[in-house]
């Protein structure tokens, strides 16, 4: 399957929880099939605005990936949720970013809470997006 995770990096978070996130994450790509290429992983933090990550495309081993999730950096701010899921389902669900047409997508969100704007983060609304095509 391809997983991409959108990892909430905002202020409410705190650095020490953000640091906790990206342990969980490391141990968790650690028990997937990364290496054999049977699972993608993407990762995007966001905030006020979308922040950093990678692509489907970008790591092929575990190791390559946690040393990638070892190095995000905290950044604060609000919380636009809406603006990270539309960034997956326009930039990182795509075949220029690794997405595998014949493959299921799977979009993990890690966040402590509601989104600055959640008129346009509805859990209905975000699986019309994520699945529509």
């Amino acid at each position: 399957m391809d997983i991409v995770f959108v990892v909430d990096e905002s202020g409410s978070i705190t650095l020490a929880n953000f640091n906790l996130t990206k342990s969980f994450l490391s141990q968790l790509v650690g028990m997937l099939d990364i290496d054999s290429s049977r699972t993608r992983v993407g990762l995007v933090t966001f905030a006020s605005g979308v922040g950093t990550g990678f692509n489907l495309s970008d790591y092929q081993t575990i190791a390559s990936m946690q040393s990638a999730i070892s190095s995000l950096s905290y950044a604060g701010g609000g919380t636009n949720t809406a603006a990270a899921l539309a960034y997956v389902r326009t930039t990182m669900l795509t075949p220029a970013a690794g997405d595998r047409v014949d493959i299921p997508n799977v979009v993990v969100v890690v966040t402590d809470g509601q989104s600055n704007n959640a008129n346009h983060t509805q859990v209905c609304k975000m699986f019309r997006m994520l699945f529509a095509t």
